[in-house]
């Protein structure tokens, strides 16, 4: 498989870590779930990320989840591995076993213990130098790591270290740092790196037009991201936006902080992607109250999905 580079764009989807009812890790719905986003039009997968219950994960078990998707894609599609740890060492180590297997590259966010620019800077130039050769995802999540990275941050990072050549964008509101970076590249000034999106793909729209490169999120609904990030491609903006808001209610009751991806594994399961919705602890339960939104949200969805002929 190819090495991730900064030309990369369309849709990433993040995928979910499927378990058994029981706990254990479910290799058959790990299979569905690879086979459901690539037929949805994915264009790539990302694994291991803060909404797929990495931190959950065993350092052996998080290496099987990777082999299981690597293997069953089977060089179709680029896998990125999501390898944030609190050290240096173990982040290696899983990166490059990774990259044995035939991942594409992996992705990291920043610990929450960097307060000053000085410091988010340093820590991703040792980001560089501890993977090698890698190609790195810089995730950019402020609401999660709170860990804020001004532009001026990412552009001085884009510059020193070669081997990052993406940013997972998820600042909010950030679409005017969207505006900053691609400024610099346009003019020349620093190298243009791709930008895909995620926030469920709240601002996709937004962001397309303001030069991001496609959606790096989990929205149950990849159809949705594939849809919008293909219209902006052909320059069909009202298009883009008629699917967009099709989705748009359940994407936004999706983002919830607390019940966002037991509302995501519900649907996932109810489409037959996953056997089970099962989360491994600590995780949310949905209320017969929650479950009752999310079926009239989709009932609401399918009509405005065949009203537009998606």
């Amino acid at each position: 498989m190819p090495l991730l580079t900064e030309d990369a764009k369309g849709v990433y989807v993040i995928a979910v870590t499927p378990f058994k009812e029981d706990g254990a890790l479910d290799d058959a719905s790990i299979d569905r779930m690879v086979d459901f986003y690539e037929e949805a039009g994915a264009t790539g997968l990302t694994i291991l990320g803060q909404l797929g219950e990495a931190p959950k994960l065993t350092a052996e078990e998080s290496r099987l989840v990777a082999r299981r998707v690597i293997d069953r894609v089977a060089g179709r599609l680029p896998i990125i591995v999501g390898v944030s740890a609190p050290g240096l060492a173990p982040m290696r180590e899983l990166a490059d076993g990774v990259m044995d297997m035939g991942a594409a590259g992996v992705m990291v966010a920043p610990p929450w213990t960097l307060k000053t620019d000085d410091q988010i800077y340093n820590y991703y130039a040792s980001v560089g130098e501890a993977l090698g050769k890698t190609p790195f995802v810089l995730q950019d999540y402020p609401l999660t790591t709170n860990v804020a990275i001004a532009a001026k941050v990412i552009d001085r990072i884009v510059r020193d270290v070669p081997t990052c050549v993406m940013l997972k964008h998820e600042d909010w509101p950030g679409l005017a740092k969207i505006s900053a970076l691609r400024a610099l590249s346009d003019k020349g000034e620093t190298r243009r790196i791709s930008i895909l999106c995620g926030n469920g793909g709240l601002f996709l729209p937004e962001e397309m037009a303001r030069g991001a490169d496609g959606a790096m999120t989990g929205f149950c609904y990849p159809e949705m991201m594939v849809g919008v990030v293909e219209a902006c491609g052909r320059g069909d903006m009202d298009r883009a936006q008629d699917i967009f808001d099709a989705y748009l209610p359940l994407a936004r009751y999706e983002q919830q902080q607390g019940i966002g991806l037991a509302c995501r594994k519900y649907v996932l399961a109810k489409r037959g992607v996953i056997a089970s919705a099962k989360q491994r602890k600590p995780g949310s339960v949905l209320s017969p109250a929650d479950v009752a939104d999310i079926e009239r949200l989709l009932a609401r969805q399918t009509r405005k999905v065949e009203e537009i002929a998606v």
